[in-house]
Parts: structure tokens; C-alpha cells; sequence
């Protein structure tokens, strides 16, 4: 299995300081910061795009996770390239040619993700293997933050495990992971833990990405 990462997901954290919060979780232990990006189309939500990343990349080392949560997903590789990603995440429900949106985040020197909703069957990623660094089961519907988890995606995780079984592809969950779910995440198979409200709903980012890995 791949080494366990705690991903700080920025959704939930004080967009007035934002730099100073990426540097707190940062130095709280984080390994990843997570950073969704939503257009209002794909999910009902409409958070930032590039600019804002590109904003937030000199405050830290750490790598930068893009969550593009919009549609058509293959016209932002480059801005969020540019903008400082080191992984880009798009979801399969966006994308019309999948493979090819994929292989473009590659070429632009990013790793590529594929995100899954709760109720996508992910058997798909069978004939994607050799252009996947990241999936990400999401165990909520995307778009809010503090949504509750939904317990039914771990087979769905223990199955991309069976999938990706020697193989150099991180697995992650994001939607209400927190210490009473994490667990279950990590025996299932998940190696990658985003968490937003675990994190910055807590007065001590430390303790609470602490508690996440176990």
C-alpha cells in the first residue's frame, strides 16, 4: 500500500487569511494541500479557479492537489499547470474523452487524477491503469463541504484497490473524513485522506491531522 497522506482540503478554511491558513496546516503536519475548484456548473458551488492558486503557491513547498470540480475539465490543464499543480483531478462524469483530458494533464507536468462520485461504478479504470498517478472516491455528492459521509463507497475503494494492486496510484477519499471515518478509509484501502472541516473546523490543525492518520 502507498504511504498514508493527510490532504488539508481549503474549502473549510478562513478565506480572509488564506495564506496564513495554508502555511498553519502546513506547518500542522499536512502533507497535501487540497484545493477544489468548482464552476457552478458541474456542482452547485462556485468557489476559485487558477488565479487563486497561483496566489496561494509561494506560501508553501507543499504539493498542491487541484479538485476540478467543472465541466469540461480539459480547458483549465494548462491555467492550473501554470498556476503551480503538481496533481490535477477531474471527474469522470465531465469528461466526454476521459483518456485523452488525462493524458493531457500529463504533458503538461502534472500527475493526473480521475474523481468518482458516490454513485459512478468505477470499473472503467481497468482500461485507464496506464494513465492514472490518483483516483479519488468521493464519499459525498461534490459541491459543499461538511456533508455527511456515505459509508457504501468503501467497497467501491476496496475495488480500486483490487484494480490498481501493483501499481504506483494513490487512493483517496474526500467528503466528510474525519477521525471517526478515517479508519475505515485506510482499511479499505485509502491512502490519501482530504479533509476540510476535520481539519479547520478544529482550534488545534495539528492534533486534528494527528488524529486523521490513526
Amino acid at each position: 500500500m502507498r504511504p498514508l497522506q493527510v490532504s488539508a482540503s481549503i474549502l473549510s478554511a478562513d478565506f480572509a487569511r488564506l495564506g496564513e491558513e495554508v502555511q498553519a496546516v502546513d506547518a500542522a503536519g499536512a502533507d497535501v494541500i487540497h484545493l477544489d475548484a468548482m464552476d457552478g456548473a458541474f456542482v452547485p458551488n462556485l468557489t476559485f479557479g487558477a488565479v487563486l492558486v497561483k496566489a496561494l503557491r509561494p506560501v508553501t513547498d507543499k504539493p498542491f492537489d487541484v479538485h476540478a470540480m467543472v465541466a469540461d475539465p480539459g480547458r483549465f490543464v494548462e491555467p492550473f499547470a501554470q498556476a503551480g499543480a503538481q496533481l490535477l483531478t477531474v471527474h469522470v462524469e465531465a469528461c466526454v474523452h476521459l483518456q485523452r483530458v488525462l493524458a493531457q494533464i500529463r504533458e503538461a507536468g502534472m500527475r493526473a487524477g480521475v474523481a468518482v462520485n458516490p454513485a459512478t461504478p468505477v470499473d472503467f479504470l481497468e482500461y485507464l491503469l496506464d494513465d492514472l498517478d490518483h483516483v479519488l472516491l468521493m464519499t459525498v455528492n461534490p459541491g459543499f463541504s461538511g456533508q455527511r459521509f456515505l459509508p457504501a463507497v468503501m467497497a467501491k475503494v476496496r475495488r480500486v484497490r483490487e484494480l490498481v494492486a501493483g501499481r504506483p496510484i494513490d487512493i483517496g477519499v474526500d467528503g466528510g473524513v474525519a477521525p471517526q471515518t478515517a479508519p475505515a478509509c485506510r482499511e479499505a484501502g485509502a491512502n490519501v485522506l482530504i479533509a476540510a472541516t476535520a481539519i479547520f473546523g478544529q482550534s488545534d490543525y495539528a492534533r486534528a491531522i494527528a488524529d486523521l492518520r490513526g
